[in-house]
C-alpha cells in the first residue's frame, strides 16, 4: 500500500481472515457460535470464572496470548492495535475557565488542546455543544473561535459563557450535515471536533478535504452513527476492502470499556439477563427462533423484576403475553445465556481495538489521498476515554 498508513491493509487482512471471531451479534445466540469448529475453545471459555474473564478484560495482552492458540493471528492483531502518544503540553490556562466541565470531561479537552500543534490560525469547532473545547483554544491560542452547533440552547448558553470569559468565540447556530454550513469552512482555518459522532466527522473531514483548508484535527467517536445501513470506506484501501460492516459491527469498537464498579457490573447483569429472558421467551411465545431487540430501559424498571421487565418489552413491541408463565424459568434462562455472551464477547474483544484502528486509518489515508500530512495517535489514556485516539491532517503545502 502507497502511504504511511502500511498497517490498514493488513489489519484489513486479519480482519477479514477472521470475521468468523467478531462479525455476528452474541445476543441472537442461545449457546457459543463456535461450539461445531471450536469445541476446545468453547470448553476454554466456559471453564472461565467471571473473576477471570474481567482480567482478561483489563489486560489484553494476556487475553491476546490465550487466544492465539485457536487465533494464531491473535497477538499480531494486539500489537496492531496500539500507536504512539502524542507528546501533551502543558499549557497554562487562566482560573474559571472550568466551570460547568465535568471533570473527566475537562481532562479529556485540555489533553486535546494539549496534543494540537499551534499552527496560529482561526478555529473552527465542529459540532461544539456549549463551546467547553472552544474555550481552551480561544485561551491557549490566543486566536478567534467559530463554534457552530445545531442546538439553540448549547448555543446561547455557551455565548454568555464566552462572553463572561471575554473570550473570541463566535457560536453559529447551524446543522454540520446542511449545505449552509460549508460557508464556516475555509481555507485559512484549523477545524477540531472532539468526539463529533460518525458521520458528523466524517463530513468534517469531506468538506475540509473539499476546500483544502490548512489543518484539521479529529478525535472519533460513535462509529455507528452513519446514515447509510452500511459503512461507506472513505480511502482507496478502504473501498477495496472485502469488509462488509453494518451498524452492528461498527459498535464493536465503542463496547472497549474502562474498569466498571461492582456496582455498574451488577446492573448490567440484571439488565442483559432481563433482555435475553425475555429474548428466550418470545421465542417460544412466537415460535420463531429469530432474536428480538427491544429499546433502551430506564434503569429503574430493572428494581421492579423480571416480570415488570417482560411485561414492560413486549409492550413496547406490541406482543401479548399469555397468563401462567414462569418467570422463573425464563429469568434463569437468561441468566445462562448471560454467560455464553460474556464470553463470546471476551474474544470479541481481542477486535475492539484492531477494527477501530481500521476506521481511524480509513479516515486517515482519505486525507492523505486528499493532499495532506497525516499523524495519528492517542492524546490520553483510556481510563479518561477509551475514545483517546486522534488523527492530526496538515496540507501539504509541498504537494
Amino acid at each position: 500500500m502507497s502511504g504511511c498508513f502500511p498497517q490498514f491493509e493488513r489489519l484489513d487482512e486479519l480482519l477479514t481472515k477472521n470475521v468468523a471471531f467478531w462479525q455476528f451479534m452474541p445476543f441472537a445466540s442461545e449457546q457459543l457460535v463456535w461450539e461445531q469448529n471450536y469445541p476446545e475453545l468453547c470448553q476454554w471459555l466456559m471453564s472461565l470464572s467471571d473473576d477471570a474473564i474481567e482480567c482478561y478484560i483489563q489486560d489484553g495482552k494476556a487475553l491476546a496470548d490465550e487466544l492465539a492458540r485457536w487465533i494464531p493471528d491473535a497477538v499480531e492483531l494486539y500489537e496492531l492495535s496500539h500507536v504512539t502518544a502524542y507528546p501533551i503540553e502543558d499549557k497554562v490556562l487562566p482560573k474559571g475557565l472550568d466551570v460547568g466541565i465535568p471533570g473527566r470531561k475537562w481532562q479529556q479537552i485540555t489533553a486535546f488542546n494539549g496534543a494540537i500543534p499551534a499552527l496560529q490560525l482561526p478555529w473552527l469547532e465542529w459540532c461544539a455543544g456549549k463551546g467547553h473545547l472552544g474555550r481552551v483554544l480561544a485561551a491557549s491560542h490566543q486566536m478567534p473561535v467559530t463554534s457552530l452547533e445545531w442546538q439553540k440552547t448549547l448555543c446561547d448558553e455557551g455565548d454568555v459563557a464566552a462572553r463572561q470569559l471575554n473570550l473570541p468565540i463566535r457560536f453559529v447556530h447551524g446543522d454540520a450535515f446542511s449545505p449552509e454550513s460549508d460557508q464556516h469552512i475555509c481555507a485559512e482555518q484549523h477545524a477540531v471536533a472532539l468526539h463529533a459522532c460518525g458521520d458528523l466527522h466524517v463530513s468534517l473531514l469531506q468538506r475540509v478535504a473539499a476546500k483544502q483548508g490548512k489543518a484539521v484535527t479529529i478525535s472519533p467517536c460513535c462509529y455507528h452513527l452513519i446514515r447509510d445501513k452500511q459503512y461507506q470506506p472513505l480511502s482507496q484501501t478502504g473501498k477495496q476492502s472485502e469488509l462488509v460492516l453494518s451498524k452492528h459491527d461498527l459498535r464493536l469498537p465503542l463496547q472497549e470499556t474502562v474498569t466498571a464498579g461492582e456496582r455498574v457490573r451488577r446492573q448490567r447483569f440484571v439488565e442483559v439477563s432481563f433482555r435475553l429472558g425475555f429474548d428466550s421467551l418470545q421465542r417460544r411465545i412466537r415460535g420463531s427462533n429469530d432474536y428480538m431487540p427491544v429499546p433502551n430501559v430506564q434503569k429503574a424498571l430493572l428494581n421492579d423484576g423480571f416480570a415488570a421487565f417482560c411485561q414492560w418489552a413486549a409492550d413496547k413491541k406490541g406482543l401479548s403475553l399469555p397468563y401462567g408463565i414462569d418467570y422463573d424459568h425464563w429469568q434463569s434462562q437468561g441468566e445462562q445465556r448471560f454467560r455464553f455472551v460474556e464470553r463470546m464477547e471476551l474474544v470479541r474483544q481481542l477486535f475492539r481495538r484492531p477494527l477501530e484502528m481500521w476506521l481511524v486509518y480509513d479516515r486517515a489515508s482519505y486525507m492523505e489521498e486528499s493532499g495532506y500530512r497525516v499523524s495519528v495517535g492517542t492524546f490520553c489514556d483510556k481510563p479518561v476515554t477509551p475514545r483517546n485516539i486522534l488523527i492530526h491532517a496538515q496540507l501539504n503545502l509541498a504537494g
